[in-house]
């Protein structure tokens, strides 16, 4: 089963960890981006990490049922069994949880795996992230302590956040916060060290300047060396087998220097979706203008139906996703690397 089970998914982990590579992170939202996805890590021989974010789940829901927890179930349950198809291994995660939506969201993710636990099989999802962000640290540590046990239980792996993501995503807007909150503390990197480890594995978004979105070069101040200045604090005070599996958000339009730089301090994920939504969209604009008479009915005419069949424009997203996914790929060392049939 191309979707890895949760020893594979540890295993994955640990292999970027020790060969300085990541993997790049794909929000999907539709079974076209799915493909997509799968495409690019087969192509690229990549094993790799496809993720639904709440307003991914409540889209693919349908606008009439728009539940974003139901639909992270359905886009994953999809993957399951399109993954079938290669020879690469795919995680399945979830991405930024806010603390209002744990309820709603991230609950019923972990009650689906719970069942099919119970039928044998193994949990839906590998990982999960909560972004306690947005509360002090010590409330955001408590609330991350009570899901980890929950996920560890489970089996799984929960990703944690301290410091913010500038920018927006989802409908989350943290655009007006002052500099200083877009950067990790090694306090702060410690503190999470110390209240997580002894519960289960997690996965660590410290921020170093990240902002969500598209900018211009040299909009976005990254100072990867906070990553490496936290990891310090936590190995010198644990020991070396206490460095923390780190990810990197807010990537599109980091300069290739700065995502390189990460890689040597621990981050073994790294999110894509900004750049491969318009690497999805692009070809499809380009279709729509290039045919814009076959695709509308204009002046009273039929039409080409060639044109204006979803799977004509669709097909070239789908690609289109799979090239960008793949320069990312090649960006984080992580192609041709894949563990599959090794664990």
């Amino acid at each position: 089963m191309p979707v890895a089970t949760p020893a594979q998914y540890r295993a994955m982990l640990d292999a970027a960890q020790q060969g300085g590579y990541a993997y790049p992170a794909i929000n999907v939202t539709s079974l076209p981006t799915i493909n997509g996805a799968l495409r690019a890590f087969a192509e690229a021989k990549t094993d790799g990490i496809i993720q639904v974010s709440t307003g991914g789940g409540q889209f693919a829901s349908g606008s009439s049922v728009s539940d974003a927890a139901f639909g992270a179930i359905v886009l994953a349950e999809a993957t399951h069994r399109l993954a079938e198809k290669y020879d690469i291994l795919v995680a399945l995660h979830t991405d930024h949880c806010h603390p209002e939506k744990v309820d709603s969201f991230l609950k019923p993710l972990l009650q689906a795996s719970r069942k099919r636990i119970a039928e044998g099989k193994g949990p839906l999802f590998q990982s999960h992230m909560f972004d306690g962000s947005v509360v002090p640290l010590a409330e955001n540590l408590e609330i991350s302590k009570q899901l980890l046990k929950e996920c560890a239980e489970l089996d799984i792996i929960l990703e944690v956040e301290a410091g913010c993501v500038g920018g927006e995503e989802d409908g989350h807007d943290t655009s007006g916060l002052p500099a200083e909150k877009l950067y990790t503390t090694p306090e702060d990197m410690v503190a999470v060290y110390e209240a997580l480890s002894p519960i289960g594995r997690f996965l660590f978004a410290a921020t170093f300047g990240n902002v969500h979105g598209a900018y211009k070069p040299g909009a976005v101040k990254l100072k990867p060396t906070i990553l490496r200045d936290g990891q310090k604090a936590v190995t010198d005070k644990h020991g070396a087998d206490a460095e923390m599996d780190l990810v990197f958000h807010g990537g599109s339009g980091s300069d290739l220097a700065d995502i390189r730089e990460t890689l040597d301090y621990g981050v073994v994920k790294m999110n894509i979706d900004t750049d491969t939504q318009y690497a999805f969209t692009r070809p499809i604009v380009t279709h729509l203008c290039e045919n814009i008479e076959g695709v509308l009915k204009i002046d009273g005419e039929v039409g080409n139906k060639k044109h204006y069949d979803p799977r004509s424009y669709l097909k070239k997203a789908e690609i289109s996703l799979a090239n960008r996914l793949k320069e990312a790929a090649d960006d984080l060392r992580s192609t041709g690397n894949t563990i599959f049939g090794k664990v």
